[in-house]
C-alpha cells in the first residue's frame, strides 16, 4: 500500500513512517498541506495520514478536498488538539470523510492496527 503521512512535526512523521515501512508499505512524507495534495494529485494515494492543526492549511481541508477529488484514498486523521479538543476536531474529520482516527499521543499497536484494518479493505 502506498501511504502518504502530512504532519507538520517531523519527529511524529518519521516515527510514523518506520512503523508504516516495517508493515511492508511504501512511504511519503511532507510537512506542507500543498505538497501533499501535489502530490496526491500526481499519483494518488491508498491512504492519507494527515495530522488536523498544521499552520498552512488545516486537515480538515486536506481531508475535504481529498475525498472530493479522489474519493478512493482511505484517510486516517491525527490531532493532539490545540485550541479545541482533539475529540472535537477528530470528530468533524469523520464528518469530512477521514475513515480513522487516531488521537496524539498514540503507540504503534494503535496504528498498526488501523493500518491493516484499511489494508484488509
Amino acid at each position: 500500500m502506498r501511504v502518504l503521512i502530512l504532519d507538520d512535526d517531523i519527529d511524529y512523521s518519521s516515527s510514523m513512517r518506520e512503523v508504516i515501512e516495517n508493515e511492508g508499505h511504501s512511504v511519503t512524507v511532507t510537512n506542507s498541506a500543498m505538497d501533499a495534495l501535489n502530490l496526491e494529485n500526481s499519483s494518488p494515494f491508498d491512504l492519507l495520514i494527515t495530522d488536523i492543526i498544521m499552520p498552512e492549511m488545516d486537515g480538515l481541508e486536506v481531508i475535504q478536498y481529498v475525498k472530493n477529488t479522489h474519493p478512493e484514498t482511505k484517510i486516517i486523521a491525527i490531532s493532539g488538539g490545540g485550541y479545541f479538543r482533539a475529540d472535537d476536531l477528530l470528530l468533524m474529520a469523520k464528518e469530512f470523510g477521514a475513515n480513522m482516527v487516531l488521537t496524539k499521543p498514540f503507540n504503534c499497536a494503535m496504528l498498526k492496527m488501523q493500518l491493516n484494518s484499511l489494508a484488509a479493505v
